[in-house]
């Protein structure tokens, strides 16, 4: 972090973003509710690879989830957005007890709340309107429970930098317990021709997405971005092993944020998003620094995207012997 980004105070790490160089902005700006709206539309496009590969490894794994779970389960989902796949866990599970699901959206969260209390009304359902990425506080269960289990699908963990993907993984592993269960999805794909698609799609929803996020700021920091000005990119970083997302200005311009006045030289890239691809033994890696242990890992055949079931990680006790 910059010491920029240290002096203001954490609701100003847009500004802190757009003065750093390269400038950036935070990726929970993508997930207001029009972005939650674009990116469910995004997961059903053609280029998009990971829902597709994730809903059949869903369908393949359920069956032993419900079983290590057991009865009355406690579903803990960061990141819930419209609940399709939380709906497909929770059908599968042994009469689920409880479900929470975190959002930053409160209409998207209003509406999976809706719709998981019409659809499984003998589950006891929660929301909690926050970003998840920072600390909030968890509503105790209001019914007796069984083991918790902690969902994280559809790869977002790539949106974490390495260390704090670690520090996530590792909350989750508290929020859990001694007995809890973590369900993650993680993209490992390398193949650039396919990862430009799927963050670039051919029928322009995702550059929606992204640009939504200047729209975003228009209404809620009195910005004033004009979004014509501006073009959507995704690139693949074979060094860092990730997709990212940019924002580019298509001329020398300088925008109002706020009061906060920001310059932008021509073909200059805003860095919306950070998408990691994890190899087998990297996930591995930040699983073990995280508390987890890898019980089985189901990769698609399209692309190698994966689901990984975990269990917390058993450490040796350490003992002392006498001299």
């Amino acid at each position: 972090m910059s010491a920029v980004a240290r002096a203001l105070a954490p609701d100003d790490d847009v500004l802190a973003g757009l003065r750093a160089s390269p400038k950036r902005l935070p990726c929970r700006l993508l997930y207001d509710a029009t972005g939650a709206e674009l990116f469910e539309q995004i997961t059903g496009v053609d280029d998009y690879y990971p829902t597709r590969i994730e809903y059949r490894l869903l369908d393949e794994i359920l069956p032993s989830v419900a079983e290590d779970m057991g009865a009355a389960a406690r579903v803990i989902e960061p990141g819930a957005g419209a609940g399709c796949k939380t709906r497909r866990l929770l059908r599968a599970l042994y009469a689920p007890a409880s479900y929470v699901g975190i959002d930053v959206s409160r209409e998207i969260l209003e509406q999976t709340h809706r719709t998981l209390a019409r659809e499984l009304p003998t589950v006891d359902v929660q929301t909690v309107c926050a970003d998840f990425t920072r600390p909030y506080k968890l509503p105790a269960p209001r019914r007796s429970i069984g083991k918790t289990l902690a969902f994280f699908p559809g790869s977002t963990i790539g949106n974490f930098e390495p260390f704090d993907a670690v520090m996530f993984l590792s909350g989750l592993a508290h929020m859990a317990g001694h007995n809890g269960r973590l369900l993650l999805g993680a993209d490992g794909t390398h193949d650039p021709e396919a990862l430009v698609r799927a963050y670039d799609d051919s029928d322009g929803v995702t550059a929606q997405f992204n640009l939504n996020v200047l729209d975003h700021l228009n209404r809620t920091r009195g910005a004033r971005f004009d979004l014509a000005m501006f073009r959507h990119r995704a690139v693949w970083n074979e060094r860092h092993s990730r997709v990212e997302m940019h924002l580019v200005s298509q001329r020398e311009q300088t925008v109002d944020v706020g009061g906060a006045v920001i310059h932008l030289g021509q073909g200059e890239p805003i860095v919306t998003e950070h998408c990691y691809k994890h190899s087998v033994q990297a996930m591995r890696s930040m699983l073990h620094a995280a508390g987890w242990e890898a019980r089985q890992v189901l990769t698609g055949t399209e692309q190698p995207m994966r689901l990984w079931w975990c269990a917390p990680l058993v450490r040796p006790v350490q003992t002392r012997t006498g001299l």
